[in-house]
């Protein structure tokens, strides 16, 4: 039969293993919260920049199409 020390050893092991389980299970999921907040984060800015390019390319598709056909530009913008 084993030894009493040695079972209590070995059961307060456990004991800290199953702690230490449960902690990282618990870490685990507010890690996955996290990653599926970010996620949606990134999803709605990709939906605002495509919305943003999408104006932007309506403007320029409203430019006149050479500086002769508008208003004189400034050098740097010609």
């Amino acid at each position: 039969m084993a030894d009493p020390k040695h079972l209590d050893q070995i059961t307060e092991r456990v004991e800290r293993l199953l702690l230490r389980h449960e902690e990282l299970q618990r870490t685990n999921s507010l890690l996955h919260e996290q990653v599926q907040a970010l996620q949606a984060e990134r999803d709605s800015l990709k939906s605002r920049l495509n919305a943003a390019r999408a104006r932007i390319d309506a403007l320029l598709d409203r430019l006149p199409a050479s500086a002769s056909d508008g208003p004189n530009l400034p050098k740097e913008l010609e």
